[in-house]
């Protein structure tokens, strides 16, 4: 019986580990979820705080029992995978719960971390008030700020994919919103010709946006004893920020959303291949350096079909498709070629 262990679940994950049951009855599979979610939605996070999804368990596309019942899939949430040994082909696994170590033999593996939220060193970055948004846990903090400290304004910086979403959903809440975003258009991906077209609906919508504009310092502000129009939110001081013009900008609650960086240390630290631009190099069929190692997801990197050139793509579309890659017959944790079974 071939033993498959899958690290991480959500997009790629999930879809490795169904198109694998799949494609054989008899292999036994396992998936280590260091969180508590194994499948979620991610990409409806900011709908749900916007209250487009006003069901918070609508998020939730399987758990570990439905994994088990529907593909007899293992999965192990609040499981840490610490160590990964190619030579014994084994992996180091925690508990979180209990803090018991194990060693859990593979005949193949699939990696799919993700990637996380960049965090740039700026003063006061770690100030309350400061949030990033990844996974239900994170929109879980947001909500839970918004009714407690009931801010009046909130600071959304980067016009990327969850930037914009974010600030939907916060202008959604009635919030006064502000959207800082260091290039000269928000969505860097599309032409100046329709970013320009975004900038004016945008501001239509009565949102503060300021191209052009950096953060470089973040403050906490302490509650005053009598609260004035200088204090952003009704239960707590909220954040002023410095901008790279000098200026400052009092705020509620301030959102991060300029982008993510692959999660690669397990992968490098077990002397995975990774790429130029920093992501675990994969070939067409998403197999690592190690013959016997896949990954998937935003943490991989892949050349672009159109440029030639090395690329992170931290989409769920793409991570999908790469799991079900990664699976399938010819190329993946069920092959059945003579290389990856190492015969």
């Amino acid at each position: 019986m071939k033993r498959i262990l899958i690290i991480g679940g959500v997009a790629g994950g999930a879809s490795a580990a169904a198109r694998a049951r799949r494609l054989s009855e008899e292999a036994e599979i396992v998936m280590f979820e260091r969180g508590e979610f194994v499948s979620f939605a991610n990409c409806g996070l900011p709908y749900h705080i916007g209250g487009d999804i006003p069901n918070r368990d609508a998020l939730l596309l399987q758990t570990p029992q439905s994994f088990k019942r529907r593909f007899n899939v293992d999965v192990r949430v609040f499981h840490d995978v610490i160590e990964i040994d190619k030579a014994g082909k084994t992996l180091l696994v925690r508990n979180l719960q209990t803090g018991e170590e194990q060693r859990e033999h593979y005949d193949v593996l699939l990696l799919s971390p993700g990637a996380a939220p960049i965090r740039p060193p700026f003063p006061g970055i770690d100030s309350p008030h400061v949030y990033t948004l990844r996974n239900i846990p994170d929109m879980d903090r947001i909500l839970a700020a918004l009714h407690h400290d009931q801010p009046r304004h909130v600071t959304v910086v980067g016009g990327g994919f969850i930037g914009l979403e974010m600030m939907e959903a916060l202008h959604q809440r009635k919030l006064d919103v502000t959207l800082l975003e260091l290039a000269d258009q928000v969505m860097a991906p599309v032409d100046k010709e329709m970013a320009n077209m975004l900038h004016a609906r945008i501001r239509e919508e009565g949102i503060d946006l300021r191209l052009r504009t950096g953060l470089t310092a973040i403050e906490s502000l302490d509650l005053p004893a009598e609260k004035t129009s200088a204090v952003p939110t009704a239960k707590s001081g909220g954040l002023r920020l410095t901008l790279n013009d000098g200026s400052h900008l009092d705020t509620g609650l301030l959102i991060l959303a300029i982008g993510v960086k692959p999660e690669t240390l397990l992968a490098a630290k077990a002397g995975l291949e990774l790429g130029p631009r920093g992501g675990i190099k994969v070939d067409a069929g998403m197999r690592t350096s190690d013959p016997f190692i896949y990954a998937v997801g935003d943490a991989v990197e892949e050349i672009d079909f159109v440029t030639g050139e090395s690329v992170l793509i931290p989409l769920a579309g793409p991570a999908h498709r790469a799991g079900r890659i990664a699976a399938h017959d010819h190329g993946g944790p069920v092959a059945h070629d003579k290389e990856a079974r190492g015969d």
